[in-house]
């Protein structure tokens, strides 16, 4: 192996690095029962949009994690590797307020747009919402309420006639590669990646997806997906780079 091909190597291992690093923790959609997963980075995303336009208080950092998992019931669908327990989960959220409201009013303002968002947009089970005010801001304050940059999607060619079935599902924007190929097959069992479209709840258009894979591929596998984006515009498509 020459210099040349090492350093590529390395180059490409650290990209794949990055990349699994910018999902976050892979978060459980619905229940137990739904195998479906969705990236930290892209429910984040999803739930920033829509408190941001908000007037009020301004959501800073947010988390989210399984709210126990020591008591979390186990997935009934093989996971992707390192996902969380399909439990309820927890979000930590930190914000900054104006002086124009009481801070127990705009904490719970904000409290119930980000439990709203999780479960019309997303479809995400969540039993508690810690909310923390860090900032005040005046008047004449305009604080940045875009948060950090969504990750970076890697398009992928729908292949095979899992990629087909999924990539056929109304709601699904394109299949996605971040994890590796964007459909992963073991036996009886098939690992779909992919992007949904913002104009559909997330945790629809996983089951939809299951449903389709399942009866598209001979011997009917158990299907997992993980979402790895969700498009900011209702109906836009990521172009595949191949």
């Amino acid at each position: 192996m020459t210099t040349a091909d090492g350093s590529q190597r390395a180059q490409g291992w650290t990209a794949a690095v990055r990349q699994r690093l910018g999902l976050g923790r892979l978060l459980p959609l619905g229940g137990p029962a739904d195998g479906a997963w969705i990236s930290e980075r892209a429910a984040v995303t999803v739930l920033r949009r829509a408190v941001g336009g908000r007037p009020g208080p301004v959501l800073l950092e947010l988390r989210i994690d399984v709210a126990d998992a020591g008591t979390a019931p186990a997935p009934q669908v093989t996971p992707p590797p390192s996902a969380l327990p399909p439990g309820p989960l927890r979000m930590e959220a930190s914000m900054a307020a104006t002086t124009h409201q009481p801070l127990p009013a705009a904490a719970a303002a904000l409290r119930a747009a980000l439990l709203t968002a999780a479960a019309q947009r997303l479809g995400l089970v969540v039993d508690e919402v810690d909310v923390r005010v860090t900032q005040l801001l005046h008047s004449d304050t305009a604080p940045d309420r875009t948060g950090p940059p969504s990750a970076e999607v890697l398009p992928a060619e729908p292949e095979g006639a899992a990629g087909r079935a999924a990539a056929g599902v109304t709601g699904v924007a394109t299949l996605t590669r971040a994890l590796g190929p964007s459909v992963h097959t073991d036996e009886d069992h098939v690992r779909i990646e992919l992007a949904t479209d913002g104009g559909h709840r997330a945790l629809d258009v996983v089951r939809a997806v299951r449903a389709s894979v399942t009866q598209a591929v001979d011997g009917h596998p158990s299907v997992a997906v993980l979402v790895t984006a969700v498009t900011e515009e209702p109906g836009a498509q990521v172009p595949p780079t191949g």
